[in-house]
């Protein structure tokens, strides 16, 4: 069966937002061995589950970088991707390879883990996060925590869980990579 991955930038202090869903706290020069984890990371995953917020953040983004820009191998790994997006207000989705969930979170990450392929990412905002962390939809959590404190956010834990290390890293620009399994 595939595996569920997170992959969220979060602070010191547990979260991946401002209160407002501001990210300006976020860094984004990301040193060599830090980008090459990122990228190794996507290689082992051929499908996205995202909510709308961030979805429609990363579409613009990704499919904007052009070709030349040092950002445009990753941007055609992610626009690649089969990407799968929660939504109660979204109707149609411009991204290529983009679907909307059917049926509940729970059905569709049950639904999508029992097809043949590589693993899955999750990439979402706080509510959709918590909402699979909590439901225990997520397998394994790569939490890259930024040098940064907020004091008060957006959480993605809301609720009482246990997790084991597989891998703690540090890197040059000041993020620590936390790599933990479902306890």
């Amino acid at each position: 069966m595939r595996t569920v991955k997170l992959q969220v930038q979060i602070s010191v202090d547990g979260f991946v937002a401002r209160p407002a869903g501001e990210m300006d706290w976020m860094t984004w020069n990301f040193d060599p061995a830090l980008a090459q984890y990122i990228n190794d990371l996507t290689d082992t995953v051929d499908t996205m589950l995202t909510g709308r917020v961030l979805y429609q953040g990363f579409a613009p983004h990704w499919e904007s970088i052009p070709e030349g820009d040092p950002q445009y191998p990753f941007a055609q790994k992610m626009n690649a991707l089969k990407k799968i997006v929660f939504s109660r207000t979204l109707k149609s989705l411009e991204w290529g390879n983009s679907e909307l969930a059917k049926g509940s979170m729970e059905e569709t990450v049950a639904h999508v883990k029992q097809q043949p392929g590589k693993d899955i990412i999750v990439y979402g905002g706080a509510s959709t996060v918590a909402w699979l962390l909590e439901k225990g939809l997520i397998d394994e959590l790569f939490l890259f925590v930024n040098p940064a404190a907020l004091g008060r956010g957006l959480p993605i834990f809301e609720c009482y869980q246990k997790f084991r290390l597989i891998e703690a890293r540090g890197f040059a620009c000041g993020i620590a990579l936390l790599h933990y399994a479902r306890a």
